[in-house]
């Protein structure tokens, strides 16, 4: 069998990684020679990475942010609220092993949803599975969902994941349908799985915001206590990153 042969082969064992260095290989032994040990181990790394690459692509797919924001683009600025000993903590996951929560607070624009993104892709890199959802949107699904008898289904399907993002968290006013929608979520999630929410309320208006005072104690106390709490200070980067004003050309008389 020839080398070209045995490469075909692994490719369609999908062994890509493999094959690649496969082929870089036999394009260096001449040059260099290595041992047996050294080749097999060659080989084995490159599969390994390639694989390893393929499910983080896959994660970060089926994390559906759509700010593909990397931790490296994080600016640690104690001014804007991101110190940089807190953000190395957030960054290396260990609140998702310790199932606990992040709450990102701040004014509109100013970074909360680029944050929020760059956590997600850090737990991704650490193989955990995320979901970046606008919380209208969730209250939507669940709508759906129980209209088409798959409420239990699709709250098993948030259970399970390793870390939700609620984007917008109580932006707007919740119906009393969506506040026990709400409680039914993050019962399921409670000590298993960790939760994002980016908001532009401190915690301690709360309460008022979600209406009722018995959901909004068992909502609290499902997210607060157990919470890594960020507060983004600064202008909107929507504002700094928009278009200048033009200087208004006069006519000519």
């Amino acid at each position: 069998m020839t080398n070209d042969e045995t490469v075909q082969k692994l490719i369609k064992l999908k062994l890509t990684g493999f094959a690649g260095a496969f082929r870089e290989m036999l394009e260096r032994l001449p040059d260099k020679q290595i041992t047996l040990e050294e080749q097999v181990g060659l080989l084995v790394d490159r599969e390994w990475n390639d694989r390893e690459n393929r499910r983080l692509e896959r994660r970060l797919k089926d994390s559906r942010v759509s700010v593909h924001a990397a931790p490296e683009q994080i600016i640690c600025d104690p001014a804007r609220g991101i110190d940089r000993a807190a953000w190395h903590d957030l960054r290396a996951c260990g609140w998702v092993r310790a199932k606990h929560n992040v709450i990102v607070l701040g004014a509109t624009g100013v970074g909360k949803s680029f944050l929020a993104s760059a956590l997600v892709q850090a737990a991704c890199r650490e193989g955990f599975r995320a979901l970046f959802v606008r919380m209208p949107r969730m209250l939507e699904q669940l709508a759906i969902a129980r209209a088409s008898a798959e409420y239990t289904a699709t709250l098993q399907r948030f259970a399970k994941l390793d870390l939700l993002v609620l984007d917008d968290f109580l932006l707007t006013p919740m119906s009393d349908i969506e506040r026990r929608d709400l409680v039914e979520l993050l019962e399921d999630r409670y000590g298993i799985s960790s939760t994002i929410l980016t908001t532009q309320l401190p915690t301690k208006s709360w309460h008022e915001a979600i209406g009722d005072p018995t959901i909004a104690d068992a909502i609290c106390d499902r997210l607060v206590h157990n919470s890594h709490i960020v507060t983004l200070r600064g202008s909107s980067m929507r504002r700094q990153k928009g278009l200048k004003p033009q200087p208004t050309i006069q006519p000519a008389d």
